[in-house]
């Protein structure tokens, strides 16, 4: 069984680090262990890329509250990108690609020289080709090289008392995107509010509204999915969203699925 400590140890003998933090309970574990290592040299970064939803950020500032790093949030927007916004199947790759070149450059105006994210053993399971880009670019994964899969950074964030430690995972809003369709800010704006709506609703913990132009799929967790089972809740959300242009509105009768979306759409 894994424990803090395998994750503490990967970072003793290094003298400064950069924590690339998502917001999520992978990240922060290793944040969280970056901290215990090597307290004020220790620096955790959020990129707000205007793909991030606003929830996130803030889970990203809590988190590196409650485990005390200090924490620098880089804006910029990945829709300058026109490689990101035609989003092909390597939106993944051209997003990390970005975000891996701000980290570099941060790393150098900090003097650091090792930067790390969060990728656990299960990603590499998965197609994601954002994780290319960083090792690519030099960023290096302490939970992969430590042994950790999903499972067990769940298990150590919820010992060591991480509040975030069964937070459902998460990903750009970019994703609820079928790939081929262009990525705007409009299309992101709605998808956001669209979700948050859905959790305000029916007090769904996870939750993807899924992109298709005038019609928008929801997905939430297979438990979940009889919390949308009441009409008057849902009313409300139809008109709501019809507000935001999305017209036709279906219950993914599958649940959430991560990948879902990686397909080429005519």
């Amino acid at each position: 069984m894994k424990q803090i400590g395998d994750l503490v140890n990967w970072f003793h003998g290094k003298e400064k680090v950069l924590v690339a933090l998502s917001g999520g309970v992978d990240s922060a574990l290793v944040a969280y262990a970056a901290q215990k290592a090597l307290d004020k040299q220790a620096i955790a970064v959020t990129a707000d890329y205007k793909t991030l939803s606003q929830e996130e950020l803030e889970s990203a500032k809590r988190v590196c509250q409650e485990i005390g790093i200090r924490h620098i949030v880089m804006e910029y927007s990945e829709l300058d990108n026109p490689d990101f916004v035609k989003n092909d199947q390597n939106r993944c790759y051209h997003c990390r690609t970005e975000l891996a070149e701000h980290l570099l450059e941060l790393s150098k105006k900090e003097k650091i020289n090792l930067i790390t994210d969060g990728t656990n053993l299960d990603d590499l399971t998965e197609y994601r080709p954002g994780i290319a880009a960083l090792k690519k670019n030099g960023v290096q994964s302490p939970l992969v090289e430590s042994g950790f899969t999903k499972t067990d950074v769940r298990n150590v964030a919820k010992i060591i008392g991480l509040s975030i430690h069964d937070k459902p995972s998460n990903s750009c809003l970019a994703s609820r995107i079928p790939w081929g369709n262009t990525v705007t800010a409009e299309k992101l704006e709605r998808i956001e509010k669209s979700e948050i709506m859905v959790k305000q609703l029916f007090g769904v913990r996870q939750v993807r509204v899924r992109d298709f132009g005038n019609s928008a799929s929801i997905e939430v967790d297979k438990n979940e999915i009889n919390m949308l089972d009441d009409e008057k809740k849902m009313t409300i959300l139809r008109r709501y969203m019809n507000e935001l242009k999305f017209y036709d509105l279906k219950i993914d009768p599958n649940g959430y699925r991560p990948g879902k979306l990686n397909v080429i759409t005519d």
